[in-house]
């Protein structure tokens, strides 16, 4: 693997890192499924591009994370005010996030970036070798992981967790769930947002469509983040959604280098990702089936 092809997998790894954090906020943490990510995504890379075009690149990644907050409260008022379920309410959030998009986009399905000043720019001076845009993600996903460890021990932040655990106990507690709730999607949403405009920028190039999957892809690069870092927590849970990001391009990338066609990639994000959940069940399975076998010969021997 060359060198300009290693700096690619590690922008792209850090750069959806963001994502898969996101994601861990409310799969893990608030242990609920929400599909507003893909709109979301977009939504942020969307902001991004249109003040990047307009000379505010820093500016962009600010408001991406902030459409992508506003979209995640509106995914929470409709699950806690309008008592719909968790799955039909980002369906219909993302759906109607691609109207918006378009909008933020001025109509267009695509908006290029090229010869456009990025917050990457400057950085370019002072990192050589094509490495700056690597040296400025992999500071900004430090902040944010730090940042989120920081928050999770708050008084608010332990309220989400525990909101995620058990929240009957929460309620009981004089605790309002709704506000937790609302807080973790916003924060999920904003960091899948501000993703989403990382990537923009970093591309230099923004579509309509380039949120498609991309639940599947930060799911799977958790996944396999946490099979290689067993254990709980929400340092660990950050370190996992990194170490998981970074991983996942390096597989992509060598798939690709294979005969197996590009077109193939997101089966085989669906087959990892498979495999990843299964993985405990069989390993029970195989476990007792073990046990089983020991204890028939132990009654043969007898």
């Amino acid at each position: 693997m060359s060198a300009r092809e290693i700096i690619t997998l590690l922008e792209l790894g850090l750069a959806y890192a963001i994502l898969s954090m996101g994601v861990f906020v409310t799969f893990r943490v608030l242990d609920t499924p929400d599909l507003t990510t893909e709109g979301s995504f977009t939504l942020g890379a969307a902001v991004s591009a249109a003040l990047a075009l307009g000379g505010h690149p820093a500016l962009g990644l600010l408001l991406g994370f902030a459409a992508g907050a506003l979209a995640g409260l509106c995914t929470a008022l409709l699950m806690t005010r309008g008592r719909v379920q968790p799955i039909l309410t980002g369906i219909l959030v993302m759906t109607g996030l691609y109207s918006v998009n378009l909008f933020v986009m001025g109509g267009k399905s695509n908006l290029p970036l090229m010869r456009v000043d990025t917050v990457f720019t400057p950085m370019e001076a002072l990192v050589p070798g094509g490495w700056h845009r690597v040296a400025l993600l992999a500071l900004l996903v430090s902040l944010l992981g730090v940042g989120l460890c920081v928050f999770f021990r708050s008084s608010l932040g332990l309220s989400v967790r525990a909101t995620g655990d058990n929240e009957r106990m929460v309620r009981a507690s004089s605790i309002s769930t709704d506000v937790t709730k609302a807080v973790a999607l916003c924060l999920a949403n904003g960091l899948c947002a501000l993703s989403g405009a990382v990537v923009a920028q970093a591309q230099q190039f923004t579509d309509i469509s380039m949120g498609m999957g991309t639940v599947l892809v930060a799911l799977a690069s958790l996944i396999l983040g946490e099979t290689l870092l067993r254990g709980g927590g929400i340092p660990r849970g950050m370190l996992s959604a990194v170490v998981g990001s970074v991983l996942y391009r390096a597989i992509v990338a060598l798939v690709l280098k294979t005969s197996i066609p590009a077109y193939a990639v997101k089966l085989m994000t669906a087959l990892l990702v498979a495999a990843a959940v299964l993985q405990p069940t069989l390993a029970r399975a195989l476990t007792l089936a073990r046990a089983k076998r020991k204890e028939a010969r132990r009654h043969a021997a007898h």
